[in-house]
């Protein structure tokens, strides 16, 4: 017998309105395939159309034309008949936290009409496949980030779908989520044979599938195997080791910035990896010059998609690099940078029994980048906020930009920017008008208030998109606007929690370029993320779990602390994780 396509696209296409009118074309001339019970992935730019293209395969938009076909039905003409034989998870996936985990299980095969002879099987099933049989009476409101995305993907799987979905559904979760997660998505293929489609903004992710898509601008720009995608990248990638002193990033900022002869440059297990143009040799490259000699490495997905964005990336729309400002220089100045903005000792956090932060102690340093990193519910976030002056502490010290911010939370935040995870805007505001709101929150008016905001526009690149609608931009550009928003009263320390959850590489690399001309200039910075890859960038960092800190120092030390197969900060974050649960018999999650 025959076995039918997933989905078939022949041309598709799909626009939506704008308030200037001129449509915003999501997906156009799209044609693609997808294999039948393999693993698929999308991988894009934010706005390249990835959601777009879920949301059309899942009947829940119609397209303006082409031809789409999902198991061999009409999607645009039977939309529930696609949606009986489906399941689909969205990024925001609808847990009612109200509801205990059996309860929402129960729920959704209630929506699902999901026979109750089935139930037991197959709720048996997904809680041994996802860890959750023991925690079937907590509510969904209480779980990590983790657990969370767990159960929404087994809520998601009440029934036993002929396609499965999956909208990036390992933003937001840490190193040891992910791969427990990635195991549940490999386990159901190999298993039941299911056909997977997932968009993913993580290339190591995309890597493990058998055939990825990449759409930029609403165009599919490449198709094939991790492997076929990687060799456009092939004998272009090296790894070259910074001068003693010299943090990683800085190599790296100076490497990016070579736009004519450096494809892509990101920090990676103490060295930088850089991907040279394919019309420069290593002995043409100026960024190189008195620099150790690099060595060649194997090409990786992620290099052949890097390789791919900069051949269609105009400038237009990406921030400008621009030139790191100068090291501290001379002892004397680096003795005064020496003194802590943030000092902390003994720093506990309890809601009513449960003890959220125990005894944490740690200094920060002017100009430094700080990293909070730990599982879905480590207490990092708890320890941020307090930090922030958004939650205060339950005892011990703590001391922020000269202030106690026991005693005097209000003076200390006036030296601080913010960047939530969600991006406070308002999106029914225009890009300046957010601007010119914050700012006024801010206590800037009048002619420092539109200098200022004229400086941010410029600095993220955000002048073309002034007028535009918050709510309606990218997420990269969302991101930009946060950063602005946060610096319009040029803060001592900027606070970032995950900002860059979600991105795509080429976003990330523009936001980290901003943030290494930052605290060069002597801003420190103290950032969360769940992407291990960004702790390269820190100078130092703390790993936390079940309240305690299990791990303070530099990226190298803290690697090192997780011993000889610690090779980069993922596999380094989860030994040091995993061997302090064994020590404390503690369970994941």
């Amino acid at each position: 017998m025959e076995t039918v396509v997933p989905v078939e696209a022949c041309g598709l296409v799909k626009r939506f309105a704008t308030r200037g009118g001129t449509p915003l074309v999501a997906l156009d001339e799209v044609s693609l395939r997808i294999p039948a019970g393999r693993l698929s992935a999308l991988v894009g730019p934010d706005g390249a159309g990835k959601t777009t293209l879920l949301r059309l395969i899942a009947g829940l938009m119609k397209a303006d034309g082409g031809q789409l076909r999902v198991l061999g039905l009409d999607v645009g003409a039977e939309p529930q008949a696609v949606q009986d034989r489906i399941s689909y998870m969205p990024q925001k996936f609808g847990l009612y936290e109200d509801l205990t985990i059996q309860e929402n299980l129960d729920l959704y095969a209630d929506l699902h009409g999901v026979e109750p002879g089935q139930r037991k099987e197959r709720f048996a099933r997904l809680l041994e496949m996802t860890d959750l049989s023991r925690f079937t009476g907590r509510l969904a409101g209480q779980l990590s980030g983790g657990m969370k995305q767990k159960l929404g993907l087994a809520c998601t799987l009440v029934r036993s779908p002929d396609l499965l979905l999956l909208d990036e559904p390992t933003v937001g979760v840490d190193p040891l989520s992910r791969r427990e997660l990635w195991q549940i998505i490999e386990q159901l293929i190999e298993q039941e044979r299911l056909s997977v489609l997932i968009s993913t903004a993580y290339m190591d992710e995309a890597q493990r599938c058998a055939q990825v898509f990449v759409l930029y601008q609403g165009n599919l720009i490449a198709e094939g195997t991790p492997e076929d995608l990687s060799e456009r990248a092939k004998d272009l990638c090296y790894g070259i080791e910074p001068a003693a002193g010299v943090p990683a990033r800085t190599l790296q900022a100076r490497l990016i910035d070579d736009r004519e002869h450096i494809v892509d440059a990101v920090p990676h297990g103490g060295q930088v990896r850089f991907i040279r143009s394919g019309h420069a040799s290593l002995e043409e490259i100026p960024s190189l010059h008195g620099e150790q000699a690099a060595q060649p490495l194997a090409a990786r997905l992620e290099d052949g998609f890097m390789v791919l964005l900069r051949e269609h990336a105009s400038d237009q729309g990406q921030p400008s690099p621009q030139a790191p400002a100068d090291e501290p220089g001379g002892e004397e100045e680096l003795e005064s940078e020496r003194r802590p903005i943030i000092e902390v000792r003994d720093l506990v956090r309890k809601f009513g029994d449960f003890t959220a932060v125990a005894s944490t102690s740690f200094k920060v340093f002017k100009g430094e980048i700080f990293g909070l990193l730990g599982p879905n519910g480590a207490g990092k976030t708890t320890t941020f906020r307090m930090l922030c002056g958004l939650l205060p502490a339950s005892s011990g010290h703590l001391e922020v930009a000269g202030v106690n911010l026991r005693s005097a939370r209000a003076a200390a935040r006036r030296r601080i920017g913010y960047v939530s995870q969600k991006f406070s805007l308002y999106g029914n505001l225009s890009v300046q008008e957010n601007l010119e709101f914050f700012g006024g929150a801010y206590g800037l008016f009048g002619g420092r208030l539109k200098a200022r905001l004229d400086t941010v526009l410029r600095q993220f690149e955000l002048q073309g998109q002034r007028n535009d609608r918050s709510g309606d931009l990218p997420g990269g550009y969302k991101q930009r606007l946060a950063m602005a928003v946060a610096l319009l009263h040029e803060p001592d320390i900027l606070f970032l929690d995950e900002p860059t959850s979600g991105i795509d590489p080429l976003a990330r690399r523009a936001f980290w370029r901003q943030i290494t001309e930052l605290a060069a200039a002597g801003t420190t910075v103290v950032i969360t993320t769940h992407f291990m890859e960004e702790a390269e960038y820190c100078d130092r960092i703390v790993i936390q779990d079940a309240g305690r800190l299990l791990a303070l120092g530099t990226p190298e030390e803290v690697r090192r602390q997780g011993g000889e197969q610690a090779s980069d900060m993922d596999s380094a974050f989860i030994a040091v994780v995993e061997r302090s649960r064994a020590r404390l018999g503690m369970a994941a999650g």
